[in-house]
């Protein structure tokens, strides 16, 4: 299915060589916690027949909306940019970015429900918080400051929309990328997430290309990032497939818990790391360094009994692997998995409270709005299974009550999260 594609504007208020940036609130279903510029989407009353009108009434709509501005008649209202949200983003935008230069900075009636924070800054202050970790953007975005860097009043137009990378990647956090290899895992997602993080010496996480032709891809696009190791956050295919063969490329060794060794060598036979140095990392171990301090290893199992997390010590970010899903659902099924443990993880890395949370299916998500989400969620569900089951329903009705609407090639895991629902309430004797 073609994912429409909305238009949507984004306004850089520039005053005495600062511009106005927000933070949007953590709990927005597009981009919570990004630093941004104020905008949104065009809606039905701007449009007319002339595109450039539709955007400018747009501006002018979504300006007052959000800060009670007014722009004046006359004001000068520039073209900077566009950019269009990559196909694997689950929210797709066509934005223009416009600049509007003003003689005093206005104190704006900003729109708490939609903004955190905001503030007047310099592009080159607002660039070394995120060279340093503390902001969190998207690549357009960021681009657009650092041109702001050179010239206040904008450069040439920007058209972000050029020829994108073959394996597609974005830097959420400066020193973290994310590249996005198409993989064997689950729809509706179609990639998993692999992270180059550190600072000389880096560590590669969750590498899973899904064949050949992309593992060759992968392999040239990480050659000259300095990778030393390779590490793998649970047993599961669509985390690991051909990471032996990337580590044999390199020479270097694949680190993962010894719950997962073990269950990746039972099900991808003992030869599977076959001249591979392996290492077992435990609760607290350090990965590697990132802006300065210790990127720590933490057990979430769950999805999977071996599955691990990484986080800096500051908390800045958690990246979370399969606890939460930013396209499609969590599965919680199978041997290798325990729905008590599984919201476990979750209030664990809930009460630890990351300043963001990094899927591996999807993007940085700001705040853990999402974690407590799907926390309660996990819980309604679990109480319509529970008041089903004692009216003596079977697996299969109850998939119909509460999980009707899904294709039926996804109701195998929904039975499996079913189960596991059902098993953790057997544990705790209230069925």
């Amino acid at each position: 299915m073609t994912k429409v594609i909305k238009k949507a504007v984004s306004i850089i208020f520039v005053c005495d060589k600062k511009i106005f940036v927000i933070k949007r609130q953590n709990f927005l279903r597009a981009f919570p916690g990004y630093t941004a510029f104020p905008g949104g989407k065009v809606d039905a009353e701007d449009k007319v027949e002339n595109l450039e009108a539709t955007l400018l009434n747009a501006v002018k709509r979504e300006i007052f909306e959000e800060l009670a501005y007014k722009i004046k008649e006359n004001q000068e209202i520039k073209k900077i940019a566009k950019a269009t949200s990559p196909p694997f983003n689950p929210y797709c935008f066509e934005t223009y970015f416009y600049l509007i230069k003003i003689a005093t900075k206005e104190s704006f009636a900003v729109d708490k429900n939609e903004v955190q924070e905001f503030c007047w800054i310099t592009p080159i202050e607002l660039l070394e918080q995120f060279n340093t970790g503390n902001r969190l953007m998207v690549g357009p975005v960021k681009e657009i400051v650092e041109s702001l860097t050179q010239d206040i009043n904008g450069l040439d137009f920007k058209d972000f929309d050029r020829a994108p990378p073959q394996l597609p990647q974005i830097e959420p956090f400066k020193g973290l990328l994310q590249i996005l290899p198409k993989s064997n895992t689950i729809f509706p997602a179609t990639r998993t997430n692999a992270f180059v993080i550190g600072e000389e010496k880096k560590v590669l996480i969750d590498p899973s290309p899904k064949d050949v032709s992309e593992r060759d891809l992968f392999i040239k696009e990480i050659k000259n990032h300095s990778i030393e190791k390779i590490i793998i956050t649970h047993h599961h295919g669509d985390h690991h497939q051909f990471s032996t063969d990337i580590a044999r490329h390199f020479n270097i060794p694949i680190a993962l818990s010894s719950d997962s060794f073990e269950r990746i060598k039972k099900v991808f036979k003992d030869d599977y790391f076959i001249a591979v140095e392996v290492i077992i990392l435990q609760e607290g171990d350090s990965i590697c360094r990132w802006q300065g301090e210790d990127v720590i290893t933490h057990h979430i199992p769950g999805h999977d009994e071996g599955h691990l997390g990484f986080a800096p010590r500051s908390l800045r970010w958690f990246i979370a692997g399969d606890l939460f899903q930013g396209v499609g659902t969590v599965v919680v099924g199978g041997e290798e998995s325990c729905m008590t443990k599984y919201m476990q993880s979750l209030r664990k890395v809930i009460d630890l409270a990351p300043e963001s949370v990094i899927p591996s299916h999807g993007i940085a998500l700001g705040g853990t709005n999402i974690l407590q989400k799907t926390y309660d969620h996990r819980l309604l569900r679990e109480k319509q299974i529970l008041e089903l089951t004692k009216k003596r329903y079977s697996v299969d009705q109850i998939l119909k009550n509460i999980y009707f609407g899904i294709p039926k090639s996804v109701h195998k895991y929904a039975k499996a999260n079913i189960q596991s629902h059902l098993l953790k309430l057997k544990k705790e004797n209230k069925i």
